[in-house]
C-alpha cells in the first residue's frame, strides 16, 4: 500500500478546511438571511403553525313584541314583552373529502341523521377534496349530537348562531328574515339590520394540532346587536290574522290585508297579509316567487276605488267649497245614473239615480255620479294639493324596508276624466299604509301622525331607549275632522257599510269596492278588491283599521266582506280588549 506523503496530505486537508469554512460562511449567510433579513416573513409563518385568529360573530339583537298577560317569571325585565324573533345556536356538518375512508358507509350513516339523500351526499363527497359545502346546515344540537356519536373520519361539526321565529308564519311580513350569511333581510331584520347585529370581534391565541385555541393571547369581544320592541301588541295580531284567514275562507279570496293602529300615536297595533311565508325556512320559497316575501300592507298598490271619497270630499269641505247637507241647484238637475266626461261613461256601482242627493248621501249611498260633482269645486291643482297633503305619492315614513310611495299622475297632464275618477278612487294607486294614515287624519282631529313599529330599543347593556313619536301633521282642520266623523257615522248606520257596526258604539268608516286594472287597458271583468276603513269609538277613537280583501269569489260588494269582518274585530277590541262603555 502505498503512503500519501506528506505535503500531498497536508494539501488536502487544507482543502477540507477551505470547504468546512466554505460550508459554515454559507450556512452563517443563510442564518442572517433567515434571522435578520427575512425574519418578519418567517416568523409570521411560525406563528401561523402555532397562533390563530378568530372571528366572534355579534349576538343578533332579539325582536319582541308587546304582551300585557304575559309575566315573564324567568326574565322580570322582560315581563309584558314575547319573542317573536330570538337566537339559537344550530350546527352545519362538515366534510373533507380526503380525509374520509369509507365514502359510501359515511354518506349512508349522515343520510340516515338528517333524513336526507344519501346519494346527494356521496356525490359530494367522493373526491379527494379538502373541502365542499356543508353536507347538512342548521341542524339542531339533538341531530349534531347523533352525527357527533358516529365518529366519523374526516366529518366535523360547526357552531352556527342562527335566526329564529317561534311562532313561525306569525307576523312574517311585517318581520323579514336572516339570511344563512347573517344579512336581514326583508321587513324589520333589513330595515334595522344595522341595529340588531351589532359588531363582531376577534380572539387571538395558541391552537393545537387540530387547530382549537388552547390559549387566549388577547381578545376583542366586539359589541352585540341591540333588541327592538314593536307596538305590535300580541292579542290583537293573534286575533287579527284569525280573522282574516276566516275571512279568506268564508269569501274565497286570493289574500288580504288587515292593518290595525293608534290614530293618536301612530303606533302599529297589528299588520297582516295572506299569503304568508315561514321566515325560519325562507329558502324553501322559489326564486321565481321572491314577491312573496314583500309585506303587502306597505308594498303593493292598488286602486282604492270609494275608501278613497272621504278625502276629496274632506278637501271640499276643508276649502269651504261645499258642507255635509250642501246638494245640486234646479240648474244641474241632480244626479243621474251615469255622467258623461271627456266622452267617456261614468256609472255608478249599482247604477241607480239619487237625484238630489247631499254630500252626506253622496258618502251614504258612495255615487261616484255625485263625487264627480264634488271634484268640479277643487279643480286639478287644489285636488292635487290635498291628494299630496295626505301622503299619497310618497312614502308614510314608517320603519320597515320597502315601502312603495304609490301613483299619482302630475295634475297637469290630468284631462277632466281623470280628475273624476280620482274623486273616487279609480286613475290612482295607494297602499294600506296610506289608507290607514289618511284615515287617522279624520280619527284624531284633522292631523296625521307617522306609522311605525318600532318604540323601544334595548341595548346590549339592557339600557332602554323609548323612541319618541314624531309630531302629527295638520291635514284639515278639527271642524272638518268633526264633520267627516259625522259622515261617516252614517255610512256605517244608513249606508253600505252597516255590517262594521258594533252594537252599542259608534263606528265611522267608508267601504270600497275597486276594479281592477287590465295591463292591456280598461278593467277586468267580474273580479273586484273588497276594503273597508274606519275608526271606533267614533268620538274617541282607540283605533283606526283597515280590511282588505283580494278577489273575493262569492261576493260582490265590500259591504258584504270586508265590512262584517272589520265589526267581528271591532266588537272584540271595543267589548274584550279595551273594554271601553257603550253609549
Amino acid at each position: 500500500m502505498n503512503e500519501i506523503s506528506g505535503p500531498v496530505k497536508l494539501t488536502r486537508i487544507k482543502y477540507l478546511v477551505y470547504f468546512v469554512i466554505f460550508i459554515a460562511v454559507i450556512f452563517e449567510m443563510r442564518l442572517f438571511q433567515r434571522q435578520i433579513l427575512q425574519h418578519k416573513a418567517y416568523a409570521e409563518m411560525a406563528s401561523k403553525q402555532y397562533n390563530a385568529k378568530v372571528d366572534v360573530p355579534a349576538k343578533r339583537g332579539d325582536i319582541y313584541i308587546r304582551d300585557r298577560d304575559n309575566q315573564n317569571l324567568l326574565d322580570p325585565s322582560k315581563a309584558g314583552l314575547f319573542p317573536v324573533a330570538v337566537n339559537l345556536d344550530l350546527y352545519d356538518v362538515l366534510a373533507v373529502p380526503k380525509n374520509i375512508p369509507d365514502k359510501r358507509d359515511a354518506a349512508k350513516k349522515i343520510a340516515e341523521v338528517v333524513q336526507t339523500d344519501e346519494n346527494t351526499i356521496f356525490n359530494e363527497i367522493n373526491n379527494d377534496k379538502l373541502y365542499v359545502p356543508p353536507l347538512a346546515k342548521r341542524i339542531s344540537k339533538e341531530v349534531a349530537d347523533k352525527i357527533d356519536a358516529l365518529k366519523l373520519e374526516g366529518i366535523a361539526l360547526e357552531s352556527v348562531q342562527s335566526r329564529y321565529y317561534p311562532e313561525k308564519n306569525f307576523l312574517s311580513h311585517a318581520l323579514g328574515f336572516v339570511n344563512f350569511e347573517g344579512d336581514g333581510k326583508y321587513g324589520l331584520e333589513e330595515y334595522y339590520d344595522s341595529i340588531l347585529k351589532g359588531n363582531g370581534g376577534e380572539v387571538e391565541g395558541l391552537k393545537d394540532s387540530s387547530g382549537k385555541i388552547i390559549q387566549i393571547i388577547q381578545s376583542n369581544q366586539g359589541q352585540d346587536g341591540a333588541s327592538v320592541v314593536l307596538s305590535i301588541d300580541r292579542s290583537i295580531q293573534y286575533v287579527v290574522e284569525k280573522k282574516l284567514k276566516e275571512g279568506i275562507e268564508r269569501f274565497a279570496t286570493d289574500g288580504g290585508t288587515i292593518i290595525v293602529m293608534d290614530p293618536k300615536s301612530g303606533n302599529i297595533l297589528a299588520m297582516a297579509s295572506q299569503p304568508d311565508f315561514d321566515p325560519n325556512n325562507f329558502n324553501k320559497v322559489a326564486k321565481d316567487n321572491e314577491s312573496a316575501f314583500l309585506n303587502p300592507a306597505t308594498s303593493l298598490m292598488w286602486e282604492p276605488g270609494s275608501i278613497f271619497k272621504p278625502v276629496t270630499v274632506s278637501a271640499a269641505i276643508n276649502e269651504n267649497l261645499l258642507q255635509p247637507d250642501s246638494k245640486p241647484d234646479e240648474a244641474h238637475g241632480g244626479f243621474s245614473n251615469f255622467v258623461t266626461i271627456d266622452g267617456y261613461k261614468i256609472h255608478n256601482a249599482l247604477d241607480e239615480p239619487y237625484g238630489y242627493e247631499t254630500v252626506n248621501q253622496i258618502l251614504e249611498n258612495s255615487d261616484n255620479v255625485g263625487m264627480v260633482w264634488v271634484a268640479d269645486f277643487l279643480q286639478n291643482e287644489l285636488f292635487d294639493k290635498y291628494i299630496e297633503k295626505y301622503g299619497f305619492g310618497s312614502k308614510t315614513g314608517i320603519d320597515i324596508s320597502g315601502e312603495a310611495s304609490g301613483a299619482v299622475r302630475d295634475w297637469r297632464k290630468w284631462r277632466d276624466v281623470n280628475r273624476a275618477t280620482i274623486a273616487f278612487g279609480q286613475g290612482i294607486s295607494v297602499t294600506p299604509i296610506q289608507v290607514i294614515q289618511a284615515y287617522s287624519v279624520f280619527a284624531n282631529k284633522g292631523k296625521m301622525v307617522i306609522p311605525r313599529l318600532v318604540e323601544e330599543i334595548i341595548k346590549p347593556n339592557g339600557e332602554e331607549e323609548i323612541l319618541p313619536t314624531k309630531e302629527p301633521k295638520e291635514i284639515i282642520s278639527g271642524d272638518t275632522a268633526k264633520k267627516m266623523t259625522e259622515m261617516l257615522i252614517n255610512v256605517v248606520t244608513n249606508g253600505h257599510g252597516k255590517a262594521a257596526a258594533v252594537d252599542g258604539y259608534k263606528v265611522a268608516g267608508k267601504t270600497g269596492t275597486a276594479q281592477i286594472p287590465n295591463p292591456e287597458g280598461g278593467y277586468e271583468e267580474n273580479a273586484n278588491i273588497g276594503s273597508f276603513a274606519g275608526y271606533a269609538p267614533a268620538d274617541d277613537p282607540k283605533f283606526v283599521m283597515l280590511v282588505k280583501f283580494n278577489r273575493p269569489k262569492n261576493v260582490e260588494w265590500a259591504e258584504s266582506s270586508a265590512a262584517p269582518i272589520f265589526g267581528e274585530i271591532a266588537d272584540w277590541l271595543l267589548n274584550s280588549y279595551y273594554k271601553v262603555p257603550k253609549n
